[in-house]
């Protein structure tokens, strides 16, 4: 099944210069929105959703989700999505109320009705809090400046190693160490926060901080590993190639989706840095190029693993590879007007749209079988609207940095 206005086949030229797809991938975001809305039910805190849109039964909240339902909303609300304070304000006061621990400081891992479920302090979490105040921040929401304050403390003082450049991962809710790890991905999702903050505040903290993790993980890392990725790091930043952790959060090999996610974010660092002579857009499209190459499989869609010489270790096929390659291709066709570009642009958008896209309730199917029918596997429900609706706002706006203005602004 094809939508209506996805984009002109036919056509020469660029989709998000076209007026229909343009209106389209507004459409698409707000259906996301009014979908996701229902998670707000009435206790604090958010419900989980399943594929109808109806509460799961669990009552468990973790940090990320929390947070990127403050995010999300906090951009709906830029592109006067009406209903989007109502989740804003929810989850501003659940990160104040509940997740903030009051003893220690920091915010716990995962919440289970009023009670602690997961007290740990994950780098992972409080990147998306960072994420979350300066979304809302920029949103203009009255308790952002309070929590922008806080986690960017908690982040300095409790996570962030001068030295490498880099933040450690994991801690007790005492901050006592209970692993020698590190990762690329809670540093990932950092520069995306510290670049948001940049974005909110103008403090160059946050924007010389995002470019020391970026000039480990691609100018270093990803350069002297054929523009792969790995994920996976000892106590002193070498890589363990031996990991094998979480399989939703830190499975083992590579993981494509991370590099169209953190090749995006080197173009938006290199443009919010003043577009510098740096070799930012060719590392860019390096990392995005080599994971198309690697995960594209023969039927469609993107392998959510690699081993370390690019084959397919797990071929599952899940949304959010899907939604960062369509967001990074957008962000490449800003930087180059390359044609190559538009012809994925427009490949991953009509996959998404045939398989992930729930046309009739709203929302993405997290995961596809073999046939390309919605299934449950590590997933349950419609976890998340981050991926999905960054997949929309990116190519919308047009932009590489600064979401918020205007496209062409």
């Amino acid at each position: 099944m094809r939508s209506e206005n996805l984009g002109p086949a036919d056509v020469q030229g660029f989709w998000i210069d076209d007026p229909d797809h343009c209106a389209w991938l507004g459409a698409q975001s707000d259906s996301q929105l009014a979908f996701f809305a229902a998670s707000a039910g009435d206790e604090p805190g958010f419900l989980q959703l399943d594929h109808a849109g109806k509460p799961l039964g669990s009552d468990v909240q973790e940090l990320h989700a929390t947070t990127r339902l403050v995010h999300a909303y906090s951009l709906g609300h830029l592109r006067g999505y009406q209903g989007a304070d109502r989740i804003i304000d929810r989850g501003m006061a659940y990160l104040a109320s509940h997740h903030k621990d009051p003893v220690h400081g920091g915010y716990y891992w995962a919440l289970s009705g009023h009670g602690v479920q997961d007290d740990r302090k994950l780098a992972y979490g409080h990147v998306f809090v960072l994420l979350a105040a300066s979304s809302a921040k920029i949103a203009g929401h009255v308790d952002a400046d309070a929590l922008l304050t806080d986690i960017a403390e908690v982040l300095d003082q409790r996570f962030w190693e001068q030295g490498a450049g880099l933040f450690s991962d994991e801690w007790n809710r005492d901050w006592a160490p209970f692993s020698t790890y590190r990762g690329m991905n809670a540093n990932m999702h950092g520069v995306e926060a510290l670049l948001a903050a940049y974005e909110a505040t103008g403090e160059a903290l946050f924007l010389d901080r995002a470019g020391r993790i970026l000039d480990f993980f691609v100018h270093q890392m990803a350069q002297q590993n054929a523009w792969r990725l790995p994920e996976h790091y000892t106590e002193h930043w070498q890589i363990d190639r031996s990991y094998a952790g979480n399989h939703m959060f830190r499975p083992a090999g590579t993981t494509p989706g991370h590099s169209f996610e953190l090749g995006r974010l080197t173009l938006q660092h290199w443009d919010l840095s003043g577009r510098p002579a740096s070799g930012a857009p060719q590392a860019a499209r390096s990392l995005i190029e080599r994971a198309l190459a690697d995960a594209w499989l023969p039927d469609g869609g993107l392998a959510y693993t690699l081993d370390f010489e690019g084959k397919v270790a797990d071929g599952s096929r899940f949304w959010w590879p899907v939604a960062e390659a369509i967001g990074a291709m957008a962000a490449l066709i800003v930087t180059d007007r390359n044609p190559a570009d538009e012809i994925w642009y427009r490949r991953l958008w009509a996959f998404a749209d045939a398989h992930f896209i729930d046309h009739e309730r709203g929302g993405w199917y997290p995961a596809i079988d073999d046939h390309g029918q919605p299934t449950s596997s590590i997933f349950t429900g419609k976890p998340d609207i981050y991926h999905s609706l960054q997949a929309c706002l990116l190519p919308l706006a047009g932009r590489l940095s600064r979401l918020a203005l205007a496209p062409g602004a």
